[in-house]
């Protein structure tokens, strides 16, 4: 499985393996570079490249060697383009509430990307941050309900646009429907239930957060 941030730590948590370890292992071989920081202490820092996908092949998490453009891949890789979305969203400083909420929305998407890539569907009973269940579903549901308590209701639709955050949020809504058609084109009987439910609720509180930024920002909406 490819993609940055995803190995380098090679501890276990709780008797399980973390998803670090794990993408590590089935990775393959890995350089690791040995730096000492400025106090002395020796640190392993992991070399970026590792030439295993240089033929235009990737392993899942159950060590399948797939194409690259496998829809598997594909899928997984939507939902890493979203997650760097949602830190673009996060550099425009968007209010404090909506960040803290994004970015645990961001943690969210490395666990459904690493759900993604294992098509054995063992790997939240391996890696203890690869899940994600009913009660991620209702925390998004929440929060939408929340937030809409904020904005008159909608009678038409809107223009995307605003402010910077606000306009990015309706982009990030854009990547997150393709996600969802990614995840959805695997098959649904081959991903998880609660995963497909997730993006799916996901894409409209992006909306609902779209217009919650432009509204507190005092810019009105645009209707079609």
């Amino acid at each position: 499985m490819e993609g940055r941030g995803r190995c380098g730590d090679t501890s276990r948590e709780g008797g399980a393996e973390t998803t670090d370890a794990l993408q590590t292992r089935v990775a393959g071989p890995v350089s690791f570079v040995p730096s000492v920081e400025p106090s002395g202490t020796k640190i392993i820092a992991m070399r970026i490249y590792t030439k295993t996908g240089d033929k235009g092949e990737t392993g899942l998490f159950d060590g399948t060697r797939v194409s690259k453009a496998d829809p598997r891949v594909v899928a997984y890789g939507g939902v890493d383009e979203l997650n760097a979305w949602l830190g673009v969203v996060r550099s425009a400083n968007p209010p404090k509430d909506i960040d803290e909420l994004l970015t645990r929305i961001q943690r969210d998407l490395f666990a459904l990307g690493a759900v993604l890539a294992d098509p054995t569907h063992k790997i939240s009973d391996r890696v203890n941050k690869a899940d994600l269940t009913a009660e991620d579903v209702t925390r998004l549901e929440k929060a939408i309900d929340g937030f809409e308590a904020e904005l008159k209701p909608l009678r038409r639709f809107i223009l995307a646009g605003g402010a910077p955050a606000g306009a990015m949020l309706h982009l990030a809504r854009t990547v997150c429907r393709r996600a969802e058609r990614n995840m959805v084109a695997i098959g649904t009987k081959q991903v998880d239930e609660i995963a497909i439910i997730y993006i799916n609720r996901l894409s409209d509180l992006l909306f609902v957060l779209a217009r919650v930024v432009n509204h507190r920002a005092g810019i009105p909406e645009t209707e079609w």
